[in-house]
């Protein structure tokens, strides 16, 4: 089975790859010929993955499906979540929102957060929708070079370890994205 996921984050697409069964053939946006960035318009995570989901089944006629993420910190009322990746500015820059939400959590006592990951699935005319929380807090200096985006601050619940301190198996077992895979692979194998 040939399924498109929409992206063209090569971190996500390792990641994902190592939790999928062998009989379906993982193809990215490069793969078939999508350079553009799909536009994340809505005001929603799961909106967003159904934005990008119905793009390319519109556009290109690929079964596929396609995950938006956020990171939801309480102390700034859920914020920066559906602009978890473009927190600091449009250009994408993980280091920058990683210090814009650590110097805006700095004087907070209230740390929780947790990320969010919604897949929107487009499979044989049928949406569906799958979405994984990995409950957390964020720690106040960058640990680990492993792993991307907010995964250095992030130290997820009855862990000592930040995301970006865990192998890449790890972190799969109980991460957000690690999840909703879990449910979407659940759900492909019936």
């Amino acid at each position: 089975m040939k399924l498109v996921f929409a992206t063209h984050n090569k971190n996500k697409l390792t990641e994902i790859k190592t939790l999928l069964p062998h009989y379906i053939e993982l193809l990215s946006l490069d793969d078939i010929g999508c350079d553009e960035d799909i536009p994340e318009t809505a005001d929603t995570i799961e909106g967003n993955a159904i934005l990008k989901a119905e793009y390319v089944k519109n556009r290109y006629g690929f079964d596929c499906f396609a995950d938006d993420t956020g990171l939801e910190v309480e102390a700034l009322n859920g914020k920066p979540g559906v602009y978890s990746a473009r927190y600091a500015g449009d250009d994408k820059d993980d280091r920058a929102n990683v210090r814009k939400l650590l110097s805006e959590l700095e004087n907070k006592e209230n740390r929780n957060a947790q990320f969010k990951t919604t897949i929107a699935i487009n499979l044989n005319d049928r949406q569906n929708l799958f979405t994984g929380i990995c409950k957390g807090e964020i720690i106040k200096e960058v640990r680990g070079k492993k792993g991307f985006g907010y995964d250095p601050v992030f130290k997820p619940n009855d862990f000592e370890k930040t995301f970006a301190e865990m192998n890449l198996s790890e972190k799969s077992e109980i991460s957000h994205r690690g999840k909703a895979f879990r449910e979407l692979i659940a759900y492909l194998s019936k």
